[in-house]
């Protein structure tokens, strides 16, 4: 574990990504353009594939940061066979549900109990497939659908803000499941699908396409919405929610109904509606 890795766990989680929050919708042009400026640089971001090229154009950093791509930026994969890749991004891990356990790091795995918020669940996943997708501060950070859903509950899970590098992901045990998340249920032709929206240091804020800004507030408890009766339906390839300033995004499915990508492995990088994995049924 790294020295920096070590130091989260005694730094105030929330304090701290309230004060980035602040900052990243800063009006102040001096702030604001700044911030812009050092991750477009720092980190190589292609403003040619946004809606909006001029990174000047932004209101905020935030603005920029969930910035729209320009049309035919991503074209999704033509098999409607093909589950969509979620996000741009790079895979962290990928593969079997193992006996309801989800591979983190060498060493380190979660149950999708603990993922979820609850045994209930995560019991259709049981033995099925995940796949955890990092998006990096260059990364287009709205998270789109893999396929046509219906959307069923959402479930907020109160938790810490450890950073979701490489190091913090090697050596915080039970990363994914200790962060705070909203999980986001789907009823799909071939059974249930979700998608989880996990927050971290710095980069903690969460909102949908159907109901806004969902994290922060921070929770205290596990808040459930319901939405079956809401009539709430997304397209394969929908925008489904977006990281106002970053983190991961895991999706998981059934077991028996798809089969990953086999390209796909830890590190791979991946671009929004690429194939996921194929549909066997």
């Amino acid at each position: 574990m790294s020295p920096v890795t070590a130091l989260t766990y005694v730094l105030p989680h929330r304090l701290l990504s309230s004060m980035a929050r602040k900052l990243a919708y800063s009006r102040n042009p001096r702030i604001k353009q700044w911030l812009i400026d050092t991750v477009i640089h720092k980190f190589g971001v292609d403003m040619a594939e946004a809606a909006e090229p001029d990174p000047r154009a932004y209101p905020s950093f935030n603005a920029f940061f969930t910035r729209a791509l320009r049309p035919g930026a991503r074209v999704p994969d033509a098999d409607l066979r093909a589950l969509l890749m979620p996000a741009d991004g790079r895979i962290s891990q990928c593969g079997p549900i193992e006996d309801g356990r989800i591979f983190q790091a060498k060493g380190q795995s979660f149950t999708a109990a603990e993922l979820l918020g609850d045994a209930a669940s995560a019991a259709p996943y049981a033995n099925g497939l995940f796949a955890t997708v990092y998006l990096s501060p260059r990364d287009y950070h709205r998270v789109h659908m893999p396929c046509d859903g219906h959307l069923v509950e959402t479930v907020h899970v109160p938790g810490r803000l450890f950073s979701v590098g490489t190091d913090a992901v090697a050596s915080v045990p039970r990363l994914f499941a200790r962060n705070e998340r909203l999980v986001c249920h789907f009823e799909t032709e071939f059974g249930p699908m979700v998608q989880v929206m996990v927050g971290a240091l710095l980069v903690s804020g969460v909102e949908t396409v159907w109901s806004g800004i969902e994290i922060p507030p921070y929770g205290d408890r596990i808040t459930r919405k319901e939405w079956r009766d809401k009539n709430i339906r997304l397209e394969r390839g929908a925008e489904m929610a977006r990281f106002n300033y970053g983190s991961t995004v895991i999706t998981l499915l059934p077991p028996g109904v798809a089969e990953l990508a086999p390209q796909l492995h830890a590190e791979s990088p991946v671009r929004l509606g690429e194939r996921l994995a194929t549909l066997t049924g």
